[in-house]
């Protein structure tokens, strides 16, 4: 008798392990699918009930949709409960998210303490999208921590971040929670201009075009502020518009040349 209630009780386990695993991992790309679609009420039908289960990634993406109000009526305390429970089981993207909602004081009462713990958890982790995000939020948000700002830029930067390559530079140029330094900001510059950051191409062609931090060169100016302007940045549009009176057609030629070629080897 205990020999066939224990080979029942066997099978159970093997069965539930077999089918409903399974299903429940299938359900889950489901739902991701939907969600990436923009089909939030199918995502929701899917997700919702793994995310009850303990499914971390429906989890987050459960706190996302309560967040915006998309396939469910928009709820942040909802929302608070469910980027929480994904946080404390280490996903950075949750971590993220409620660290934003104590920082806003969205769904629960604004707590800048707890804000920075899970600012801080999250970038951790070492994603780059998220430590510069971080950053950011440091920097809009909490004026005594330009510093940790900093360091999480850097951190993103040296992973190869554009944005945060950008960010850095920007500090470099215009001394934010760092001395000024031209030559560092010519140097963050052109690690994300070279990636085809348009802000990043905008600026390094003023440092050329002004001899800041690197030598003066016009023909390096207008290569870098003609790929910027070809983006319809306003800034570079401007500034290539003034260095053409004091270029010569030879130089103009050659800076053309130079731009085809740069978009000849960063075209797919």
């Amino acid at each position: 008798m205990k020999r066939t209630l224990f080979f029942k009780l066997a099978m159970s386990v093997l069965f539930t392990f077999v089918f409903i695993v399974p299903i429940r991992a299938d359900q889950l790309e489901d739902g991701l699918v939907a969600f990436k679609k923009h089909n939030y009420s199918e995502a929701f039908r899917l997700l919702k009930p793994i995310a009850v289960q303990g499914y971390v990634e429906a989890q987050v993406h459960l706190g996302l949709m309560y967040d915006d109000g998309n396939g469910v009526v928009e709820d942040a305390t909802e929302a608070v409960k469910w980027f929480q429970k994904a946080a404390e089981q280490g996903h950075a993207k949750a971590q993220l998210e409620l660290g934003k909602m104590y920082d806003w004081g969205r769904g629960i009462p604004e707590n800048n303490a707890e804000a920075v713990k899970w600012y801080r958890k999250a970038a951790e982790q070492g994603d780059a999208n998220i430590q510069f995000m971080v950053g950011f939020l440091y920097d809009m948000d909490f004026p005594d921590y330009k510093i940790e700002a900093l360091k999480w830029y850097r951190r993103a930067a040296d992973q190869g971040l554009a944005k945060a390559q950008n960010a850095l530079g920007f500090r470099y140029n215009y001394g934010i929670g760092i001395p000024e330094d031209d030559a560092e900001a010519a140097r963050w510059y052109r690690k994300a201009a070279e990636q085809g950051h348009v802000s990043s191409q905008s600026s390094l062609g003023y440092l050329y075009a002004t001899g800041a931090g690197v030598s003066e060169d016009f023909v390096q100016a207008y290569m870098w502020m003609n790929l910027a302007a070809a983006k319809d940045d306003s800034s570079a549009i401007k500034d290539k518009a003034k260095l053409v009176e004091i270029m010569t057609p030879s130089q103009i030629n050659e800076a053309q040349k130079l731009s085809r070629e740069w978009w000849a080897r960063h075209t797919p």
